[in-house]
């Protein structure tokens, strides 16, 4: 004996969210470094900038840089200007700048922008309608 299906045609609406709010707070944490290039710095192709050699913004002496996660970004300054970020590299240890164009005595800053203190809330809850199913056969 053969099944038997059901053939049932129906159609349905999408459900619809109104109202609701979300608050985000965004506070950047940002940190500048200072230092200058001396010719220890200077190699072959590459600067080389030991985190050690650099102070912050309370001249106090840095051992060491942060690990940048997403939430971060950074930006190189040599002589004051503004470097694309291709041309440098950042690790916790060292700032690595792709030339040998800037001479000894040249400030290099390096400021660095943190996101991570970044919340965002549901404060007023949205309304989402049901959908309606109509079958038609």
């Amino acid at each position: 004996m053969p099944v038997i299906k059901p053939i049932i045609t129906a159609v349905a609406s999408v459900p619809v969210a109104t109202g609701g709010t979300i608050t985000t707070t965004v506070t950047p944490i940002v940190t500048r470094y200072f230092a200058l290039v001396d010719e220890a710095m200077i190699g072959a192709d590459s600067i080389t900038m030991p985190a050690t050699s650099f102070i912050d913004d309370a001249e106090a002496p840095v051992t060491a840089f942060p690990a940048l996660t997403g939430a971060e970004y950074f930006n190189v300054y040599i002589n004051g200007m503004l470097q694309q970020l291709a041309l440098s590299t950042l690790t916790t240890a060292s700032l690595v700048l792709d030339t040998t164009d800037v001479p000894a005595g040249i400030p290099v800053l390096l400021e660095i922008a943190s996101f991570t203190n970044t919340a965002s809330a549901i404060t007023t809850q949205p309304t989402i309608s049901a959908p309606v199913i109509t079958i038609i056969s």
